[in-house]
């Protein structure tokens, strides 16, 4: 299990920093979205899961706890902070292709030449 763990976090990040580095807004948007599961799905595992122990032992007076709560915490503001930082990127992305035209990420596509200036007549 614990290689189908990591394959799928490697894949996860691996698509996540391929799509940010395209050049369409969007796309890169989707990879941020991408890399962050990737980075959940890490700190979520060094949690070290054990499967078939309970969660909470009782031995004698004091109770021992199996589960750390501590990455679960993280993963869980992570996924709050990553869903507000995707919304807030989507919704500066449609104001820069309202100004621009098109979803390129440096404004300009890249098929298309600038425009030369006119020489004036003489």
């Amino acid at each position: 299990m614990e290689i189908v763990l990591s394959a799928g976090i490697g894949i996860l990040a691996a698509s996540g920093v391929w799509l940010m580095l395209r050049p369409r807004t969007f796309q890169v948007a989707l990879g941020l979205s991408l890399l962050s599961y990737a980075v959940n799905l890490f700190i979520f595992a060094m949690g070290r899961l054990t499967v078939g122990a309970p969660p909470v032992l009782k031995t004698g007076p004091e109770t021992v706890s199996v589960d750390d709560p501590v990455p679960q915490a993280l993963v869980l503001t992570a996924l709050v902070i990553s869903f507000a930082l995707t919304a807030l990127f989507l919704v500066v992305l449609l104001a820069a292709r309202g100004v621009t035209g098109n979803d390129h990420v440096d404004g300009r596509e890249p098929h298309h030449a600038e425009p030369t200036p006119e020489k004036p007549h003489p």
